[in-house]
């Protein structure tokens, strides 16, 4: 008989020695669910359930208060929800609670096929680097900034700003580029990742039409809900 926190089809997502101490555990579905949460300094504890799928994918439900309606939220998106005063480092800032102790995600089993995907994303891109770096235009100062796409989270990021109408630069989560910041020079911005060729204007080599690293099968969006039903067909 199958025991411990498994799907249907018999596959251990977590055995219950990684799990056994780690508070409100749970199997919903297809994902092992815990109870999680960001400290604001300010705000106090954000307390939300997290989902964490075999994929790679992670889910918050954002329980912050009892009419807060934040769902499927991204570790990313819950951070800056809480009010996170030095967001945009989730993994250190979201927490679960190990033991009776806040422990940070990184510090857990829980991000074992998060960073599988991730690998596994870095490995394939070093034989064919299927995207290239992009721009986003931020609303506040009219400069565009760059987006690396080596990783899924970096897509995420990236998808995540293209489906923002009111995009900033104080959104990105990383380089700490302020609107005050030049912008890239565009004999800079022909440079995008290509293996190729260093100044490629988009080819087969590093444009990417849809995969497992770039769509998000949590997101409603037109781009993702295509590939999502065409990788099904």
């Amino acid at each position: 008989m199958a025991t411990g926190l498994e799907r249907e089809s018999g596959f251990t997502l977590f055995s219950d020695e990684e799990l056994s101490e780690v508070c409100g555990v749970k199997r919903v579905g297809n994902c092992v669910e815990v109870t999680c949460g960001c400290t604001s300094h300010r705000y106090g504890d954000a307390v939300g359930r997290l989902r964490v799928f075999s994929n790679g994918d992670l889910e918050i439900s954002c329980e912050c208060t009892p009419g807060c309606t934040e769902d499927k939220l991204t570790p990313a998106a819950f951070e800056k929800h809480s009010g996170r005063e030095t967001a945009k480092k989730w993994k250190n800032n979201i927490w679960v609670i190990v033991d009776g102790e806040k422990v940070p995600l990184y510090k857990t089993v829980l991000l074992k096929y998060y960073n599988q995907v991730s690998r596994g994303a870095n490995g394939s891109n070093k034989h064919q680097n299927g995207h290239r770096d992009e721009f986003v235009r931020c609303t506040s100062c009219n400069k565009e900034r760059r987006f690396r796409l080596r990783t899924k989270e970096e897509c995420r990021i990236h998808h995540d700003a293209v489906a923002d109408a009111n995009w900033k630069c104080s959104d990105l989560p990383y380089d700490k580029v302020t609107c005050d910041n030049e912008e890239e020079r565009a004999s800079r911005r022909v440079y995008r990742g290509c293996n190729r060729s260093p100044t490629c204007k988009g080819c087969t080599s590093c444009v990417c039409f849809g995969c497992d690293v770039c769509r998000f099968s949590d997101c409603s969006c037109q781009t993702c809900t295509d590939f999502t039903t065409n990788a099904k067909a």
